[in-house]
This record gives C-alpha cells, sequence and structure tokens, in this order.
C-alpha cells in the first residue's frame, strides 16, 4: 500500500513542484487548495483535493484521523499581507493548529515538513560569513516574523518534524523572479541603490526534492537552509537571464529615497482598494540587506540534499519554459 501525504498550498508555485517530486516518488498525494484556486496545472498529475479548515483544530484532527495521512509537507502560507497580526494568523497560527492537529493522533503522522524561509533567519551585515541555522541576525520584515514563529510553533507540538529554510525560490510558474526577466526581455536591468551584496538561490525543484527526500529519513529532524550551494553578487541573476534571452540591457540605479517614496504612495492606493502591493518599504529591508549568501553543509550532510541546479542552469530552463508557455516572447 503505497503512503499518503498530504501537500498544503497545492495549488501555488511551490505547491506543483512539490506535488510533482511526491507523485514521481510512489506517494499517494491528496493537495489541501482553496475552493477558488486555479487548479488546472495540475490536471495531468495524480493527486487528490481536499479543502482544509486551519481555524479549527478539532475539524483539522478530524480531517487527518479519516485520511490516515502518513506524512504532512506544509507549504501554505502568505507571502503578502496588511499587516503583522494577518501574517501570524495564516502562517504562524495556521501552522500551530495543522501541527497540533497531526500530533494529537497518536504517531500516525509520521512526521511534518514546514516549508518556512530564510527570511525567518534574516539576513547578516557584512559579507565574511553565510546565513547558518544558527547565526542568522533575526527577521527584518513581518513575513519573516511570521515564519520564525511558525518554526517555533511546529517545533512545539510535539510532532516529528523537518523545517526547511529556503532561499529565494524560482523555477518554472514563477511569478516574483519572472517580473525581473520580463524587465531584461525589454531591455531594462533596474536595482535600487548600489550598495554591494552577497545574494543566495534555489530552484522549486530542489527544495521539493529535499522535501520529500525528508519523508524517508526517519532519523532527520531540525532544521535545515535550503539553497543551491553558490553565492551570488547582486548583478549575477540579470546577468545570466540577459545572456540566455540573448538581451543586451539598460543598466541603472535608483535612489532609495527615491523608491522609498514611490512606494508609499503605491501603498496608499492599494490601501484604497484593500490591496497588497508586491513591493513595500518593509519589503525594500530584504531586497536591499547585504548578506543573503547561505551555508547548506548541514543539509548535504543529514538530509543528502544535493542540488540539481546552479543559477546558469536553472535559468536556461526557467526562461525556456516562460517561451514556451508564452509568458515571454
Amino acid at each position: 500500500m503505497r503512503q499518503k501525504v498530504l501537500i498544503t498550498g497545492g495549488s501555488g508555485f511551490l505547491g506543483f513542484h512539490l506535488i510533482n517530486a511526491a507523485v514521481q516518488n510512489g506517494y499517494e498525494v491528496y493537495a489541501a487548495v482553496r475552493t477558488k484556486s486555479n487548479i488546472e496545472h495540475l490536471k495531468n498529475l495524480t493527486v487528490q483535493y481536499i479543502g482544509l479548515n486551519y481555524e479549527n483544530t478539532e475539524a483539522l484532527k478530524e480531517e487527518l484521523s479519516a485520511k490516515n495521512y502518513d506524512y504532512i509537507i506544509h507549504a501554505a502560507g502568505v507571502t503578502r499581507a496588511h499587516t503583522l497580526q494577518d501574517y501570524m494568523h495564516v502562517n504562524a497560527t495556521y501552522t500551530s493548529n495543522l501541527a497540533k492537529a497531526a500530533a494529537s493522533l497518536n504517531g500516525q503522522v509520521k512526521k511534518f515538513v514546514l516549508i518556512s524561509s530564510l527570511a525567518a533567519a534574516g539576513p547578516l551585515t557584512g559579507n565574511e560569513q553565510l546565513i547558518t541555522e544558527e547565526n542568522g541576525e533575526g527577521p527584518v520584515t513581518a513575513y519573516g516574523q511570521s515564519k520564525l514563529q511558525a518554526e517555533k510553533n511546529v517545533a512545539a507540538s510535539g510532532i516529528p518534524y523537518i523545517i526547511l529554510r529556503p532561499t529565494a525560490i524560482y523555477g518554472p510558474r514563477d511569478k516574483d523572479l519572472f517580473l525581473i526577466s520580463s524587465s531584461l526581455q525589454m531591455g531594462l536591468d533596474a536595482y535600487i541603490g548600489k550598495a554591494p551584496q552577497q545574494l543566495s538561490f534555489v530552484h522549486a525543484a530542489d527544495v521539493a526534492a529535499a522535501a520529500v527526500k525528508s519523508l524517508m529519513l526517519p532519523e532527520a529532524a531540525g532544521l535545515f537552509n535550503i539553497a543551491d550551494g553558490n553565492n551570488y553578487s547582486r548583478y549575477e541573476f540579470a546577468d545570466i537571464a540577459k545572456k540566455v534571452l540573448n538581451k543586451k540591457t539598460f543598466r541603472m540605479h535608483l535612489p532609495v529615497s527615491m523608491v522609498r517614496s514611490v512606494l508609499f504612495l503605491v501603498e496608499a492606493l492599494h490601501k484604497i482598494r484593500n490591496k497588497v502591493p508586491v513591493v513595500s518599504r518593509e519589503k525594500l529591508k530584504e531586497l536591499l540587506a547585504e548578506n543573503w549568501g547561505c551555508d547548506i553543509s548541514k543539509a548535504k550532510q543529514q538530509l543528502g540534499f544535493s542540488p540539481k541546479y546552479n543559477l546558469q542552469d536553472g535559468l536556461e530552463e526557467t526562461i525556456a519554459w516562460y517561451k514556451t508557455n508564452k509568458w515571454l516572447k
């Protein structure tokens, strides 16, 4: 009998890659999706869909018990919200409710894998060190605070767990870093400020492979950074993408003060419409951070994590997908 894995956030960008990896590894996959979610891109995958009431721990317990799930990969959450309370409610409280429900089933759920974020650790100041599982200087945004609290909630729940902290995730279907590729396609290579930065990236398929592989390692537990193992200057993403796109661009640096002023107006307009902008003044704290370089030695040693993609290979595949699917011409 195949083992059952519940994957939350199944309709999202990373959710697709998680489901694909779990299916390929022979699991019976259940995807938790919201009622109005677009799941057209999942139609060719062998997956069953469910809804979850994250507000109610007892309802979650009944669902988990009825389906008899062996594992949970929890990737659902919000990356944009109006307030810290909104972030905390979805990213931290919902995670806590699900983990507590799973823990209450007397060992039925063998492992709970939380997809967190390097934002929970926070960046470093200076480029002499890499971010490890112990030395982050703390989250600099409400999003990062909520993911850190989610980690603490899982650890306190009593469920056997693994927490993965991916750095900036990209790959086919990603919409956030697609915006950069789209800008480069139009000939514009724009940056905020001129300060040097150290960055890290990871392909979604490598995150998914790490999450699914961790289910098969009964002794593995704890917190793990996930990245491709390389560290990049602030210009390398664009430089690689430009070569793949075969585009020449105009590189420009926007003053930080000007961007903050513009974002103040953007936030005000979005507030009127009760929407959250893609980039905010708070998000700038992450975008301008000096060092997001990431150490993945612990994941390599304890999870056998071996990234398939570096940024060159990953962007070649991703941009090819964008073109095939008419996201880019």
